[in-house]
C-alpha cells in the first residue's frame, strides 16, 4: 500500500505548491488535489503544463483531483454545470496523469426519497462514466456521513456502485464518513475490495452518530473510530489501493504546514502499518 496526502490537511495554512514540496521532501507518494481553491490558486500563477513537468520530474504522483461536487439530483442547469466541470476536469486530469475524480453526492436539507436519490445518482454516474473512459480515469463517489447528504452510508454508496456496473466507478471509503453515520462493517466485508478506489484515513472525536462534522477530526489513531475493524476488513477482502490521509482540524491549521505534514505521514503508518504493508518513498 501506498501513501497519499490530501490537500484538505492543510487548507488553511498551505498552498498546493508547497503541499507538493513538502509532500516531495517527506516521502508521500500521491497527493489529492483540492480543485475548489488550490488548484485555482497554484493555476493563477502556474500552467497545467508546469504543474505536469513538476509530476514527471519528482517522485510525489498525482492521486486524484478532489472533487466534483453535487453530481446528483440537480435541475437542469445544475446538471449542464456539473458536465461542464467534470471535462474541464478530465482535460486537466489527462495532462497531468491522475487515476481518480472523486465525486461527491448531493447535500441538502431538502428530504429526497432515496429512490430518486438511486436513479440519479446511477443515471449521472453512468453519464460521467462514458465521458471519463476514453481519458482513462476513474470515478471515486465519496459517501458523506452525514444526515444532510442524500449518500450518507456505505451500503447506499455501494448499492449504487453496484447498479451503475462500470469497471471505472467505485467508491472512496473515508474513515471518518464511515463511522459518522454508523455504516456497517457486515456491508464492508461483504463488498468487493477492488469497487473501493482511495481509502481515506483519519480519526474523530466522540460525538454521536449523526452529530460529527469535519472539523471534528483528529490524528488517524488519536480518536474513537474502530480503525482496527476497518482496516482488517479491508484486508479481508483484498483492499489494495492507497492510504490517504485527510483531516479538516482547525488547530492543526494553526501549526507549521511541514510539521501537520509529517505528523499526518507519522500517525497515519503507526496504524496503518499494523494492518498492511506500506511503501513509501521516505524523507529527503
Amino acid at each position: 500500500m501506498k501513501l497519499s496526502f490530501n490537500e484538505a490537511t492543510t487548507l488553511k495554512n498551505s498552498n498546493l505548491e508547497k503541499d507538493l514540496e513538502l509532500c516531495e521532501k517527506l516521502g508521500y507518494d500521491y497527493i489529492e488535489i483540492r480543485t475548489e481553491d488550490k488548484l485555482p490558486e497554484y493555476l493563477e500563477h502556474h500552467s497545467i503544463e508546469d504543474l505536469a513537468d513538476y509530476f514527471r520530474t519528482h517522485h510525489i504522483k498525482p492521486l486524484a483531483l478532489n472533487a466534483l461536487v453535487f453530481f446528483n439530483n440537480r435541475d437542469e442547469k445544475g446538471h449542464e454545470e456539473i458536465i461542464h466541470e467534470f471535462k474541464d476536469m478530465l482535460e486537466k486530469g489527462k495532462k497531468i496523469g491522475i487515476q481518480y475524480i472523486v465525486a461527491v453526492p448531493l447535500v441538502t436539507e431538502e428530504k429526497i426519497l432515496k429512490k430518486d436519490i438511486k436513479d440519479s445518482c446511477v443515471k449521472v454516474l453512468t453519464e460521467l462514466s462514458d465521458f471519463a473512459k476514453p481519458y482513462g480515469i476513474k470515478i471515486a463517489v465519496e459517501f458523506i456521513g452525514h444526515p444532510q447528504c442524500t449518500v450518507n452510508t456505505f451500503s447506499q454508496g455501494y448499492d449504487i456502485i453496484q447498479a451503475v456496473d462500470r469497471d471505472n466507478v467505485g467508491l472512496v471509503l473515508d474513515c471518518f464518513h464511515f463511522h459518522g453515520m454508523g455504516s456497517s462493517l457486515e456491508d464492508l466485508r461483504k463488498a468487493d475490495g477492488s469497487k473501493i478506489f482511495i481509502l481515506h484515513i483519519d480519526d474523530t472525536e466522540d460525538f454521536p452518530i449523526g452529530f460529527l462534522t469535519d472539523e471534528d477530526r483528529v490524528w488517524p489513531g488519536q480518536g474513537v473510530i474502530d480503525l482496527e475493524r476497518i482496516l482488517t476488513t479491508l484486508k479481508e477482502i483484498g483492499y489494495s489501493g492507497v492510504v490517504s490521509v485527510e483531516l479538516f482540524r482547525p488547530e492543526y491549521y494553526q501549526l507549521d504546514a511541514e510539521e501537520t505534514i509529517k505528523t499526518a505521514k507519522e500517525t497515519t503508518l503507526t496504524v496503518v502499518s499494523q494492518y498492511f504493508e506500506i511503501e513509501t518513498a521516505g524523507v529527503k
